[in-house]
């Protein structure tokens, strides 16, 4: 493990580092990690695979190849670029204001079947739980779980429910869902145990598109609540 002041570089595995730029959720934080992860990006490495922010960390993978030389450290030499990358990140200009993507949802019924359940929890009608959820402004936090998957923060407070207590096999592609204090979009089908509020006809994974993910941390979303003719005619 190497420090550099409150920043932590730890392996990850073999061929990635991580480092932690502070714990939880936090505004401040996610504000480094997304300026650290930017630097990195922008240095333009080569051997440098892949950056993933998230919460309070960037993970940098890295083809240890080419980054042998000239110590034969490779693990060494990566977490030697990546202090020169938060020195840079420290002195840069601020960022430019994020994208704001707005998301249909239809709320309820035969596609959101956890709604009743997550409104009895918050003591509030299905209408007033759908609402309160598509009158929030959320921000990607991370991508992760399954491709495409966008984590948000932002969840009212009072709409905070438990995951459930049995996941389901498979949750439709679209399902807009809350688990404890997040609120996310499955954007393929899948297994999940957030309680499922209501469906998007948006499509958040298109494999065929470069970047195949729609969202991307430090974007801002908000929910738009529609008919189900209008999510019928959408699709």
């Amino acid at each position: 493990m190497r420090r550099l002041g409150m920043m932590k570089l730890e392996p990850l595995g073999d061929s990635a580092v991580i480092a932690t730029l502070g714990s939880g959720i936090d505004g401040a934080t996610f504000a480094s990690v997304l300026g650290f992860a930017e630097a990195i990006v922008a240095a333009g490495r080569p051997g440098i695979t892949d950056v993933v922010p998230a919460y309070a960390t960037v993970a940098a993978f890295y083809d240890p190849a080419q980054f042998a030389e000239p110590s034969g450290d490779a693990y060494g030499e990566v977490c030697r670029f990546l202090e020169s990358c938060a020195a840079r990140a420290k002195s840069a200009p601020a960022a430019s204001a994020p994208r704001v993507l707005e998301i249909p949802v239809c709320y309820g019924g035969d596609l959101g079947p956890d709604l009743g359940r997550v409104a009895e929890h918050c003591g509030v009608s299905p209408e007033e739980a759908a609402s309160r959820h598509a009158a929030g402004a959320y921000l990607v936090h991370a991508i992760g779980f399954t491709p495409g998957f966008p984590y948000l923060g932002g969840l009212p407070n009072s709409l905070r429910t438990p995951r459930r207590d049995t996941p389901r096999a498979r949750v439709p592609a679209g399902s807009v869902a809350i688990g404890g204090s997040q609120t996310g979009v499955y954007p393929v089908d899948s297994p999940g145990g957030w309680q499922i509020i209501g469906r998007t006809p948006m499509a958040l994974f298109r494999p065929l598109e470069r970047p195949a993910a729609l969202l991307r941390p430090g974007d801002r979303v908000r929910f738009r609540a529609i008919s189900g003719p209008e999510f019928a005619s959408w699709r």
